[in-house]
């Protein structure tokens, strides 16, 4: 299977955290979304990463898509669970996702000369994770390891990556315990950002 990939994104992550989780091999292709580069455009016309490609041609668009793909070709330790565990495993999943999109809508922003508009958005997409990390906060997270759980290591190395200097820690000790928990998982220590 082939990979569409950039180093920086979490979403990327998530996809080769999970195939790793699974001892699935990816060739990885290094890839500029923003430059649209023609390979990428042939099995993305969306042209975003990850794109994942199936060893029978199709393209996966979406690290969600991407993930539960490479869960159903794993082993017996699924990460997308059955029965009762399926919809929290999948809510704390898009809760990180969406941590995921306003930080990378943010990261985006911050890049562009600030002009009023820009600056809303940027203190509205802030806003949304901190108010999103502070719920699962007091929720709790578990421990077991699920589509959910990855997403949200993920989100919370994306913070430490893009936005290293707004510490999400102070106040949240169960997330920090839980990140630090997880971060001694190869699969998270072998997919840390990197661009």
């Amino acid at each position: 299977m082939k990979l569409h990939y950039s180093g920086a994104s979490p979403f990327v992550r998530k996809v080769v955290a999970t195939a790793l989780h699974h001892g699935i091999p990816l060739e990885r292709v290094a890839t500029n979304p923003h430059a649209s580069p023609a390979e990428l455009l042939a099995d993305n016309p969306l042209s975003k990463v990850p794109a994942l490609v199936t060893d029978d041609g199709m393209t996966l668009p979406d690290s969600p898509v991407a993930c539960e793909y490479l869960d159903s070709l794993g082993g017996a330790t699924k990460l997308h669970p059955a029965g009762d565990a399926r919809w929290p495993a999948l809510r704390l999943a898009a809760l990180a996702d969406g941590i995921l999109t306003a930080a990378v809508l943010r990261r985006g922003q911050s890049l562009l000369p600030v002009e009023e508009a820009r600056a809303g958005t940027i203190a509205r997409q802030k806003a949304a994770v901190t108010r999103t990390l502070d719920l699962l906060e007091a929720e709790g997270v578990p421990a077991t390891l699920n589509i959910g759980t990855l997403t949200l290591v993920c989100a919370l190395g994306y913070l430490d990556f893009r936005f290293g200097d707004e510490d999400w820690r102070p106040g949240r000790p169960g997330l920090l315990a839980f990140y630090e928990a997880h971060m001694a998982n190869p699969i998270f220590a072998e997919t840390v950002p990197v661009g």
